[in-house]
């Protein structure tokens, strides 16, 4: 990809984004404003509300030095992102963390943080160097784990946009609609909404539903090796309610606002597909888990998204929480998902291949162009609304 084809910053009218339209192997070209007058009347639209937490925090050492920690995910898998959250004494978590080698056995990071006009000391320890782990404590209960990463922690901008954070970036890299914290990376598809352009799909009649993928920083892994399923996948955390799962059965044309809530919707049938075929399985979805029923008849989506529902009636569950490791790639048959709203991802990507999966050898085409007109790539860029063939949508 040309470098210069990245978008470093968001476009401060985030609905003025250029749409690229797939449809009908027809590609035309409009703005992103323009989305409701393109999506069929009778869609329905997935977000992913998920909430962008600020997770580069910037530590400093006694000699200077400074050890950068990338929050990643709760180590007590037990734990959800927003129990930790809310700690008010000490949380633990797996990181990335640049400068690891300075930070010396035993050694304690310490900062003076002010919130709320009150003075907090956080400290910092290394207590699982292999594992990355890192222990965060602090001197009052007043204060939670979520207010000291917002006091002092950093948006965490992708790899690829080469600058330092800023702080219009804190509401930039955020989706207008954005609630649940414990992403590290925006579901990018959602950033050119605004509040107009909701108000617009409304007016229109079309319906939408809200649904929890936490966007790990896995989703940036660019795939290394040559057996594209060698690939170690990430893990995401996923919520649902019985409220998306009766939107699903109650929906005539399923479309995906972004990867993320694809996964999710996917991964929701694999699910069922588990309880129905395995009995009450773990919510765990392993990466090839839909590729290792080749030889069997499947449940309807009605049947896999009921068997969710009268799962969680028995147990007394309004919402269900989950973790996926979903590998879209081509060969795969899309069971809920009949339209998606993305960005242009990155060539050597497990991003394109989803969607190399969900268009089929088009998507060369629909990249060609994209980069013909000039359209902004990756998570500050442009969008696209491409609509399967195979439904009843065309």
């Amino acid at each position: 990809m040309p470098l210069e084809k990245i978008a470093d910053y968001g476009l401060s009218n985030r609905d003025h984004s250029k749409l690229l339209f797939y449809k009908n192997d027809q590609i035309q070209h409009h703005n992103f404003y323009q989305i409701p007058e393109l999506l069929p009347a009778s869609a329905s639209l997935f977000f992913n509300n998920t909430k962008v937490i600020q997770a580069r925090l910037i530590l400093k050492r006694k000699t200077g030095a400074f050890i950068e920690v990338f929050l990643l995910s709760p180590s007590d898998k037990r734990l959800s992102i927003f129990d930790t959250l809310n700690s008010t004494d000490s949380v633990e978590y797996n990181c990335m963390i640049g400068n690891l080698k300075k930070w010396q056995k035993g050694e304690l990071l310490s900062e003076i943080i002010t919130i709320n006009e009150q003075n907090i000391t956080l400290k910092c320890q290394l207590v699982d160097r292999e594992n990355k782990i890192v222990n965060f404590s602090w001197d009052n209960q007043n204060i939670t784990f979520g207010d000291i990463i917002d006091a002092i922690g950093h948006t965490p901008l992708p790899p690829y946009i080469k600058r330092p954070d800023e702080e219009n970036d804190k509401q930039r890299y955020q989706t207008v609609y954005s609630e649940l914290p414990g992403a590290v990376a925006a579901p990018t598809a959602g950033l050119h909404f605004t509040e107009d352009v909701l108000d617009s799909i409304r007016e229109k009649g079309i319906k939408s539903e809200h649904l929890t993928l936490h966007v790990s920083a896995g989703t940036f892994q660019p795939i290394k090796v040559e057996d594209i399923a060698e690939h170690p996948m990430h893990s995401e955390r996923i919520i649902v309610t019985t409220a998306n799962l009766k939107h699903i059965l109650a929906s005539e044309d399923i479309i995906a606002v972004g990867t993320t809530a694809m996964r999710t919707l996917e991964s929701t049938y694999w699910y069922g597909v588990q309880l129905l075929l395995e009995g009450d399985a773990q919510f765990h979805i392993k990466k090839l888990s839909p590729y290792q029923y080749k030889n069997q008849e499947l449940p309807s989506l009605e049947q896999s998204i009921q068997a969710v529902l009268d799962y969680m009636h028995r147990n007394n569950l309004h919402s269900i929480k989950g973790e996926t490791e979903i590998f879209i790639m081509p060969g795969y048959h899309f069971k809920v998902c009949d339209g998606l709203i993305t960005n242009f991802h990155q060539p050597g990507s497990t991003l394109i291949l989803l969607v190399a999966a969900f268009i089929g050898d088009d998507w060369q085409e629909i990249y060609k162009e994209a980069l013909t007109e000039n359209y902004r790539f990756l998570s500050y860029g442009d969008s696209s609304l491409l609509l399967k063939q195979q439904n009843n949508l065309i």
